[in-house]
């Protein structure tokens, strides 16, 4: 009796650490995109703020399928501590940043070990459970990128108010910490892994086209033309690099996205879903906080109980999906169906916003965003490791976390260069229009800080909120695009539902179709 009860704590420790290592991972995007006014106000950079957000995604990226591949070979563990050890490291230097540059390089540090938080963390949980109990344990993971969401911004909000934005970058160090001794102390893996060569061509070539496209599309038409010899040569990069890809999948022998694992329906369009949630999902993470700030003139605290009823709607929406998908009456893409449908009303509603938006409507639309969102973490995260066992489940896990954070850093980087564009198209005339031609209304603290939006001449500053409030709004109308895309690739879905007999199938007999 007594080895059990000490079996049972000990997995309790391990599943609080993996709690708080997602916990402290996944709150550090929503802490800096509430605080990123106050950050922008203080750096400069508005024009580069963006790549803050998109530094972290583009290094977490190209970590996740490298640390995925390496967790199945020689064990998950070794890489999860190694993977907090770097984010712990990067937080540290983020707060000591100095300027937007400095900023975005010490969030990329972040981004490495983000690589291998998220999918080993979800993946050790898929090792530890039976099938009948994943559908518990992926609602309550995917809740905790909505509790991250919940108190980061309220916590963000809080530091960047009443001390200095720099401590949330701090705060991940307790708590990461008390992650690193539970599973460092408590974790006792079982020795089951497969042999396989890592895929370097495929990470490299894949990586390298991913940055061209970012750098060719954020710095074309501002930087530089977009006829100009550099962002040709961006794209000629991509077009090239993406081409050596596809090549190197085909060869490789254990490719870092399989063509085998995309042969399998439901594998394929979970993680096409994935890609468009991730796409849509960012512009509200990040938009709405410089909504607030610098259309209604909140505080950073402002912006973090705007983001509050979505994330709550994301708890309830999370733990709901993964309870239905889990009790095995309903299939994945049943759940989806629903979620699809809410998440794409939600992002249309976000689209009429305007200087005048009542608070309570804000609110409403944003619980329903996040209704919509909530289960796209946790019934796609089952799903995505439906037909897979433990020698090929870190791939899977991590493939599909790629995908979503290929997702959100498109997203945020291609939306990023639309609501840019749409706020400089209309700027000038509307301050010309307001007399105040001559202010420098590209400075971030005219347009973000509370204190120096008291000295702009009430005619100007109504101009300038309107035309930044027409362009957030119809950045959101752009990302129903990758919204409504998502409800057709639910439609796609096949519709296996949570089995114990079938999940766990051998992987070959699975990848084969069997």
């Amino acid at each position: 009796m007594s080895p059990s009860k000490s079996e049972g704590s000990r997995l309790g420790f391990v599943i609080a650490g993996l709690l708080i290592g997602i916990l402290v991972a996944a709150m550090d995007n929503t802490i800096v995109a509430t605080a990123m006014g106050t950050i922008v106000a203080d750096l400069g950079g508005l024009d580069q703020f963006v790549w803050v957000t998109s530094a972290y995604m583009a290094a977490e990226m190209a970590g996740m399928p490298i640390f995925g591949k390496l967790s199945d070979m020689y064990g998950r563990k070794r890489f999860f501590v190694f993977g907090l050890i770097v984010f712990l490291l990067g937080s540290v230097l983020c707060g000591t940043a100095q300027s937007i540059v400095q900023l975005s390089i010490y969030r990329a540090i972040q981004g490495i070990g983000g690589g291998a938080l998220m999918p080993i963390a979800f993946t050790i949980v898929f090792d530890l459970f039976p099938p009948e109990k994943r559908g518990k344990m992926a609602g309550m993971f995917g809740a905790v990128f909505g509790l991250s969401s919940i108190f980061g911004p309220l916590l963000g909000a809080y530091i960047t108010d009443y001390t200095d934005w720099r401590w949330v970058f701090y705060i991940n160090l307790p708590l990461g910490l008390l992650s690193l001794a539970f599973v460092t102390l408590c974790y006792k893996e079982t020795p089951v892994h497969a042999k396989q060569k890592i895929d370097w061509l495929g990470a490299m070539t894949l990586v390298g086209a991913i940055l061209c496209l970012m750098f060719g599309l954020e710095l074309g038409g501002g930087e530089f033309a977009w006829d100009s010899i550099p962002i040709l040569g961006l794209f000629a990069g991509f077009a090239l690099l993406f081409g050596l890809f596809l090549i190197a999948e085909k060869a490789a022998e254990e490719p870092i996205l399989s063509y085998t694992m995309f042969r399998i329906r439901l594998f394929a369009a979970t993680n096409v879903i994935a890609l468009l949630y991730g796409a849509a999902f960012i512009v509200a993470t990040v938009y709405i906080p410089i909504y607030v700030q610098g259309v209604l003139g909140g505080t950073a605290t402002h912006s973090g109980l705007v983001l509050l009823p979505m994330m709550l709607g994301t708890v309830v929406s999370s733990q709901l999906g993964g309870f239905l998908a889990g009790s095995g009456k309903l299939s994945y893409r049943g759940v989806m169906i629903l979620c699809s449908l809410i998440f794409t009303i939600g992002i249309l509603l976000l689209g009429t916003l305007t200087v005048d938006t009542p608070r309570y409507l804000i609110t409403l639309f944003m619980i329903i965003v996040g209704l919509g969102t909530g289960a796209s973490f946790s019934v796609l995260g089952m799903a995505g490791i439906h037909h897979f066992d433990m020698r090929q489940r870190g791939s899977a896990n991590a493939t599909l976390a790629f995908v979503r954070s290929l997702g959100m850093t498109l997203g945020i980087t291609v939306f990023g260069i639309v609501q840019r564009h749409l706020f400089a198209g209309d700027l000038e005339v509307a301050i010309g229009e307001a007399g105040g031609a001559g202010m420098r209304m590209s400075d971030p603290r005219q347009l973000l800080s509370p204190e120096t939006r008291s000295g702009i001449p009430a005619s100007t500053l109504d101009a300038v909120t309107d035309a930044l409030s027409g362009s957030i709004a119809h950045t959101f109308l752009w990302a129903l695009v990758p919204a409504a895309l998502t409800i057709v690739c639910v439609l796609w879905m096949s519709k296996e539902r949570l089995s114990p007999i079938r999940t766990q199938q051998p992987a070959e007999d699975a990848v084969s179709g069997a």
